[in-house]
């Protein structure tokens, strides 16, 4: 037996965690993160003193961004290793709410630690304690239920043993992972206990890699068999699943065209004779066409969000689909036949099933969708085209000229904003993890603060963040967390004085882009006054970045290749020319439902309606 507090055997515990997959090893908690208040000072805080070089730690500067770091981490580590958080009770544990949903939506596992009111109630109340006059156990680590995988609030030290071991388990099943909350009630984890020395032993967590059903597999390989016009969706569980070889296999064999979402983007790299780009509300025309007109969509490791669908209006009637999917909930939407797998191996199985013959629609000397992909690419090059090298960039010639710097050991972070739909429709992919965009929960102030735990999941790689003024404004402080770390992250900030793609939705929807514009107030009250006097790149400095600006196409070349070649943190500003002037990206291929006012008195209102009500008609139920 050994005596330790609670908060220190669990430090102890976290260290000796790893998984295990396909023979290699990995340490499941990396490091943490934590800032400390009275809730954990003393307890988790004291622990990772007394174990620190078994634990490595991170000091933050803001809790909501401490989970967005670790979840980068986690995603560029393929969800094998990810990172603990740690905060006081009270506004440092509610701040974890944020980053935990956004954890919990994309299935990327991250550890949450926030310390929580007296068990033993000393006093009543104490600092920071919320009173629920029905329920005395309830304190505001509670938020923290639903957008939780597990949760466990540790009320007596011996409570730590299986709760532990659970939350463990929860971080490394690909089907449930997603954030993992253990609430640590401040004198609980300042108490000593006698601990089996069992509890501290190295344990490995292997991540399985279940294989079809053969009557599963058997129907999938009919449906395939039996199509003419097959179209594979890949989602971001190809790549959690390693999986791109065999995707690559099974398209090359059966000549089948791949889609891509968001979260699977890079799955094919843009230049493979298969991949036809991103595919929905913000994919090309060659994968929206190709959706519209198929006879099997082969959706593996995706969700099937309302982008990917297009609200439900991408896919024609009567199409069929199979989902290869490790989770059985995404496996069986859309009325399809499930295929319940690893994405790794289901595909395997798939393409040994098929023998490289399977369907009739696409033959060995025949790419039907090339010529169309070439048109687009077309499109591409005149999206990222700087005629004159004097002018201020649009937002593509911003990501066109990255795109003649970067090789495919660059990795691409964004979450909200325009550049989402820029960068499915347009950025050529040249690395399975080079595209790193989230957006399940497109959380605005994201990038800065997932560009460390990626830099510290992959040391040595050029990382960006590529952050609207919007986001930038939203959660800039982690820049201070980089300087510390010596983390060389180049940030790029678009200035374009406002929200923009909510400014652009606000517009299409009868909203007239009314709250959008960063803009002093007019003398009839509106915000359409001078563009407000915020300087981005002299905030970014006073963080400690050093920052280069570019007020021409001319000048951002220069400072995006001087920043990828820098050794220090890195920031380049650039005030970018809007759409409505220059030509900007190419606009959706495919409809997004954003209920509009069904009465209203403003034209531009009542005409939004109009569209709405064209556009939904054509929404279908695939069941």
């Amino acid at each position: 037996m050994t005596r330790l507090t609670v908060a220190q055997a669990l430090v102890r515990f976290l260290a000796a965690q790893y998984t295990e997959r396909d023979g290699a090893r990995h340490r499941l908690i990396g490091a943490t993160w934590g800032i400390f208040g009275h809730g954990n000072v003393a307890g988790i805080g004291q622990a990772l003193v007394e174990y620190a070089d078994e634990m490595p730690y991170h000091q933050g500067r803001n809790e909501q961004a401490m989970v967005h770091a670790a979840v980068g981490y986690a995603r560029q580590s393929n969800r094998l290793s990810t990172h603990a958080v740690t905060t006081s009770i009270g506004p440092g544990a509610t701040n974890l709410v944020t980053g935990a949903a956004l954890a919990t939506i994309n299935h990327l596992p991250v550890l949450l630690l926030p310390g929580d009111t007296f068990a033993t109630r000393p006093a009543d109340p104490v600092l920071q304690q919320l009173e629920v006059p029905y329920a005395g156990e309830v304190s505001v680590n509670d938020c923290l239920r639903p957008v939780s995988r597990y949760f466990d609030r540790i009320s007596r030290p011996e409570a730590l043993i299986p709760a532990a071991l659970a939350a463990m388990r929860v971080l490394t099943d690909p089907v449930e992972t997603g954030a993992v909350t253990l609430a640590l009630p401040q004198d609980v984890q300042a108490q000593a206990y006698d601990w089996p020395e069992e509890f501290f032993r190295e344990r490995v967590w292997r991540v399985r890699r279940p294989r079809p059903d053969t009557a599963e597999l058997d129907a999938a390989v009919r449906a395939v068999r039996a199509a003419t016009r097959p179209l594979v969706v890949a989602g971001g569980g190809v790549k959690y699943s390693g999986a791109e070889a065999a995707l690559r296999t099974l398209a090359e064999r059966a000549r089948i065209p791949v889609a891509s979402t968001q979260a699977g983007k890079g799955a094919l790299p843009y230049d493979h004779p298969c991949d036809v780009g991103g595919i929905g509300h913000t994919g090309t025309a060659t994968a929206d066409a190709l959706a519209a007109t198929c006879d099997l969509v082969i959706g593996v490791g995706t969700r099937y969000t309302d982008f990917t669908t297009a609200s439900g209006t991408l896919f024609p009637e009567g199409v069929r689909f199979v989902n290869l999917n490790i989770a059985g909930f995404d496996a069986h939407k859309l009325g399809a036949l499930p295929l319940v797998a690893d994405a790794r191996e289901g595909l395997t199985a798939l393409t040994e099933a098929l023998d490289g013959n399977g369907v009739d629609g696409y033959r060995t000397d025949n790419l039907s969708w090339v010529f169309s992909k070439e048109q687009w690419q077309e499109r591409t090059d005149a999206a990222y085209a700087a005629p004159d090298e004097d002018a201020r960039p649009t937002q593509p010639q911003v990501l066109g000229v990255l795109d003649t710097l970067v090789g495919a050991d660059d990795i691409l972070i964004n979450a909200a904003g325009s550049l989402p739909g820029d960068l499915h429709k347009l950025w050529r992919t040249r690395s399975s993890d080079q595209y790193h965009v989230e957006y399940g929960y497109s959380c605005m102030g994201y990038e800065i603060p997932a560009a460390i735990g990626v830099a510290l999941a992959a040391p040595g790689r050029p990382v960006w963040a590529l952050v609207g003024d919007g986001t930038y404004l939203m959660n800039p402080t982690e820049i201070v967390t980089a300087v510390q770390e010596g983390l060389p992250i180049k940030v790029v900030i678009l200035q374009n004085h406002g929200y923009a793609s909510i400014g652009g939705l606000s517009e299409s929807v009868g909203g007239e882009g009314y709250g959008t514009a960063f803009r002093h107030r007019a003398p009839d009250g509106t915000f359409t006054g001078a563009p407000l006097p915020v300087d981005l790149a002299a905030n970014a400095a006073s963080l400690g970045m050093r920052v280069l600006t570019a007020r021409t196409v001319r000048d951002l070349r220069e400072a995006l290749a001087d920043a990828r070649s820098s050794t220090v943190p890195t920031c380049v500003y650039a005030e970018t020319e809007t759409a409505d002037t220059v030509s900007g990206a190419p606009p959706a291929q495919a409809w997004w439902d954003v209920p509009v006012a069904e009465t209203a008195t403003r034209s531009s209102a009542v005409k939004a309606r109009e569209e709405y009500d064209r556009h939904v008609t054509a929404r279908r139920r695939h069941l």
